[in-house]
């Protein structure tokens, strides 16, 4: 279990330490200690490459055997898509209350077990109702033990090195990404079905062991944020200054966050950017086999360079969060998206597919781990969890909205086409509320609305990130 400030702890040579901390967490007094943040961010980026591999990216693979199989339509399985992302988005706020209010090392067990279990149950389902309550068992299983959880923990331990942190942990997105040919050549030999289990007791046996990297937090063993010392830290600070990146230190509660307007923003150029990303996740492989012709395993290719492309982003995207404005590189990155996917509905040669290759990955890897860093940035860590659990009810819009508009004018025009420009014609809006995602007052100084009253300068204390 977790522990809580109200735990008991014992003294060290190195501090205060919580009883279950790692025993390599302490060293001796005089020792540098090993920082146990890198720790939680590699453990993070196995669960986000389990959680890419074995869920999100597969379902594009699994959309194609299905339609084949059953001979279901566009619009159904853009639905199954759109039902993850709805659950996602409405157990959101329950989600962030349970990683508060239990910790996140149990909150991960239990996601871990539920999400094994409806993927060997989905290996099994035989018609519509059981596709859609089984994924969503899987689904339900996938985001407590994935994303917000992952992203928790990493912000607790990371402030001014939060951008890198957290490009490194959710980079195995894009990892995940890349066992799609696998995947696909898996199906070809032991069946969909098969593989389907396999992914189940790959889950259980890898989530389960690694859920125990998620236990202690920088107070608990005494280790200050970042595992850097107090100079190290004044030298990137001026360097924040200089570049006008600097991170704010206030702590709002979700609800003085809900009274921002960048909390709105964020969220709402988050969905727009989703628009895109749920709909080529849901249908790239799709489009590439009806639309242009390609073999199930030629699409399975082209869909695994993207992550690649996509990793590039995350890391280049991570390093340079650090340096410079993250809100700029986000409106720049809803370029590459609108671009990308507008390049990709007029694709008439397989040089201008391959041409959207980089403009989607490069936008959708230097974004992702941008919309936490800046969220975390804005709210601080304090309440995290509660701030992005209640956002995710209004990203899902996009999660589920571009899947389902895609996949319905697919059904109507016999073509992705029309979808794809319409889906790129409402993502542009991110552009705007991006640009709009200005960092809030603190909430002591502003009455806890996140407003600037009237007749004052903002200091630059007060200006945040």
């Amino acid at each position: 279990m977790d522990r809580s400030p109200l735990d008991p702890t014992e003294p060290t040579a190195a501090g205060t330490v919580a009883l279950d901390a790692p025993a390599d967490v302490v060293a001796p007094a005089g020792k540098r200690r090993r920082f146990w943040g890198w720790n939680v961010v590699g453990a993070g980026l196995v669960v986000q490459t389990l959680q890419g591999g074995l869920m999100q990216q597969a379902y594009g693979s699994y959309a194609v055997v299905l339609k084949e199989e059953f001979g279901w339509s566009s619009t159904m399985l853009s639905a199954g898509y759109s039902l993850n992302r709805l659950e996602s988005g409405l157990l959101g706020p329950i989600h962030g209350w349970a990683l508060q209010r239990f910790g996140i090392r149990p909150v991960m067990q239990f996601g871990s077990v539920i999400m094994a279990v409806g993927l060997m149950l989905f290996s099994r389902m035989q018609n519509p109702a059981q596709f859609f309550g089984f994924y969503l068992i899987a689904a339900i299983g996938a985001s407590l033990s994935g994303f917000l959880t992952v992203v928790t923990a990493t912000v607790q331990w990371f402030e001014r090195k939060r951008a890198t942190a957290l490009a490194i942990s959710q980079s195995g997105f894009a990892v995940g990404g890349l066992s799609t040919p696998l995947l696909v050549w898996c199906f070809g030999q032991y069946g969909w079905r098969a593989t389907a289990f396999g992914t189940g007791v790959l889950a259980l046996v890898t989530l389960l062991p690694l859920s125990f990297v998620f236990g202690p937090t920088p107070d608990d063993v005494g280790q200050p944020l970042d595992g850097i010392s107090a100079e190290e830290a004044a030298a990137l600070d001026a360097r924040r200054v200089a570049h006008r990146a600097r991170v704010s230190t206030v702590a709002f509660t979700a609800s003085q966050a809900l009274r921002t307007r960048a909390f709105w923003m964020i969220s709402l150029g988050h969905s727009s950017a989703l628009l895109v990303v749920g709909a080529v996740m849901a249908h790239l492989q799709l489009y590439l086999v009806q639309d242009h012709g390609f073999s199930a395993q030629h699409a399975a290719s082209v869909a695994g360079v993207l992550p690649l492309v996509q990793l590039v982003g995350q890391v280049g995207g991570g390093v340079l969060g650090d340096r410079i404005s993250k809100q700029l590189i986000v409106v720049v990155a809803m370029v590459g998206h609108v671009g990308g996917l507008l390049l990709l509905a007029f694709a008439t040669t397989d040089a201008m597919v391959w041409a959207f290759i980089p403009l989607h990955g490069l936008a959708w890897g230097a974004r992702g781990p941008l919309m936490q860093a800046m969220r975390a940035d804005y709210f601080g860590s304090a309440s995290f969890g509660q701030i992005m659990g209640i956002s995710s009810l209004i990203i899902m819009l996009g999660q589920i909205g571009g899947p389902l508009l895609a996949g319905w004018l697919d059904d109507v025009t016999g073509s992705y086409r029309i979808g794809f420009i319409v889906v790129a014609v409402m993502a542009s809006l991110g552009m705007v509320f991006f640009a709009l995602a200005t960092p809030p007052r603190p909430p002591a100084a502003s009455g806890e609305d996140g407003n600037r009253p009237r007749g004052r300068r903002r200091t630059r204390t007060e200006a945040g990130s």
